[in-house]
Formats: C-alpha cells, sequence, structure tokens
C-alpha cells in the first residue's frame, strides 16, 4: 500500500445554531472541499440531550436541485413536507428526500416527545442532483432500517446506507453513482475503505485510526482516489463513509442548490413571493437570509 497525503486533507467542522439552541458540526461544504462525490453538505448533530422546554424544531423552509438524506443515530424526528409525505424518521433509516424543481419541508419533535427529557443524535447530507435532473418533480423515500444490507468486515458491522460495497446493495435509488457507508467498529476491528470516485470517512464517535494514524474526533479525512486506507479502531467507534462520482461545480446559496446562477435567483424570489408549495398543517416558516444571492 503506498504512503498517501491524506494527512493534508483533515476537514474541520465549524459550528452553526440552527436557532433555538441547536447546533450542529457542518463539515461540508468547507473551503478546501466543496463537495465529496455528489455530496455538497455534511452536518452532524449532537448528541444533544434535550428537555421539553427546549424547541429544536426545524420550520418550513423550501430547496431545490438536491436530494437531503436524513439518518439517526438516536432519537426519532417528524418530516412534513409539500409533496404530501409526513414521516416519523427513527434511527437506522433512510430518509431521502428529492427537491428537484421544489419543495418545502419541516423537521419537527415528534408529539409524544415534547414532554419528555430526549436525545437525539444523526447527521442531515445534501446530494446535489445531475444537472438533467435538476428540475425533477419532488417526492419523499423512506427506506426503514430493515431494508438495509448489513455485514462483518475485519470484525466492523457495516451497514450499506446508499451504494454497493462489500458485495451488498442498498434498495434506496439514486440519480448518480453514491456511496454512504455506517461503520461500527470495536476495539481491535480493521476494514479496508471501499472504493470510489472520490470519497471520504469521518469519524462519529470513539477512537479511530487510518492506516494506524490517529483519526481526530469529528474529523473529515478525503481520500485520494485508488488508496486503499485501513480503518481501525481502539475502542467501540463509529464513522461513515462517503463518496461517489462528481457532478461537477454547484452553486450553493441558503437552502438551494443549482448548477445556473440564475435558477438560485428565482428560487429565492419564488419563496419571498410565497410561490412555492404549502406544508399541510403548518403557518410558520423559516424567512430568506437579508442578504440575498449575488450572482
Amino acid at each position: 500500500m503506498r504512503c498517501y497525503g491524506y494527512r493534508m486533507l483533515n476537514l474541520q467542522p465549524h459550528r452553526k445554531d440552527l436557532g433555538g439552541g441547536f447546533t450542529v458540526r457542518r463539515l461540508l461544504p468547507a473551503a478546501r472541499q466543496r463537495a465529496v462525490g455528489p455530496f455538497v453538505f455534511f452536518d452532524h448533530f449532537g448528541p444533544v440531550t434535550a428537555t421539553p422546554a427546549d424547541s429544536h424544531d426545524v420550520r418550513p423552509h423550501p430547496h431545490i436541485g438536491l436530494a437531503t438524506v436524513t439518518y439517526l443515530f438516536e432519537g426519532a424526528m417528524q418530516h412534513h413536507d409539500s409533496a404530501g409525505a409526513a414521516q416519523r424518521i427513527e434511527p437506522g433509516a433512510i430518509n431521502w428526500m428529492t427537491a428537484g424543481r421544489g419543495i418545502v419541508h419541516s423537521e419537527r419533535t415528534p408529539a409524544d416527545l415534547r414532554g419528555i427529557v430526549r436525545r437525539s443524535h444523526g447527521l442531515q447530507l445534501w446530494c446535489a442532483l445531475p444537472a438533467a435532473d435538476e428540475e425533477v418533480e419532488p417526492s419523499f423515500v423512506h427506506t426503514p432500517a430493515a431494508a438495509l444490507p448489513e455485514l462483518e468486515a475485519g470484525g466492523a458491522v457495516v451497514r450499506v446506507l446508499v451504494g454497493e460495497a462489500f458485495g451488498q446493495a442498498s434498495p434506496v435509488a439514486v440519480l448518480s453513482p453514491t456511496l454512504y457507508l455506517d461503520l461500527a467498529l470495536t476495539a481491535g476491528d480493521a476494514l479496508p475503505l471501499p472504493q470510489a470516485a472520490e470519497r471520504a470517512v469521518y469519524a462519529v464517535e470513539g477512537a479511530l485510526r487510518l492506516d494506524g494514524t490517529p483519526l481526530p474526533l469529528h474529523t473529515m479525512v478525503v481520500l485520494d482516489a485508488g488508496d486503499e486506507p485501513m480503518l481501525s479502531a481502539d475502542e467501540d467507534s463509529r464513522a461513515v463513509l462517503i463518496g461517489g462520482e462528481p457532478l461537477g461545480p454547484r452553486h450553493i446559496w441558503w437552502n438551494f442548490v443549482s448548477s445556473r446562477k440564475e435558477r438560485i435567483v428565482q428560487a429565492a424570489d419564488d419563496w419571498a413571493a410565497g410561490r412555492f408549495g404549502q406544508v399541510p398543517g403548518e403557518t410558520e416558516f423559516i424567512p430568506l437570509p437579508e442578504a440575498r444571492f449575488v450572482p
């Protein structure tokens, strides 16, 4: 195995307050790495303990030109969108919302959890859509935890969330080659990281190493094409691997992604004018940022 320069491609998170004291670690987009394969956005939230006094709801807001990918380790959230989907999101499931030409959604604490102390921990990623599919009809697909392949490799438990790895394929339908794995390791486990056109590994929890070099907690490492580093653990640990085929440059502003700057301007105008769809039962919304996108 050749020596490679992954240490030069470590990405550290910056913290982003989504409101109500709900803070996430944001890894993508970064100044040195705008995307990994089709993934243009990577948020890690929690683990956090919330009380009945806390409000971590995300009010209705719009998206275009992307797919949101929600995956929980702990807790639950209630998804509603303008395409008519209403889905309780729980640990281990993949929830894939294709915004396409435009969708509005909210993510709230389920009613049965509001009055109790609760834990929340998970990831939300965005995948850019191929240019030819940026204006597809919006949709939402829930794939339950039991439908996702799970296997053992090098002692580690691998869940194939999206794409193919170690001879197993996820049932989640995608519009371009995409890889997303959940890797759970115990002390002494070690496995080679599968190939993809572009890849990055992120340390969710525990004490991990890449080819024996410590992988700091909450760090994303972008891997060179062709390298096959060994991921190992010194204690109970978890990581995710993301990747796939790159889709070319994308413009990102607020909640909008597009290959065309003018499309983002149009989306902002549409949201300001109330031309997006409505989420059934919702009366709140997140307004546009005061500073508009300037092409």
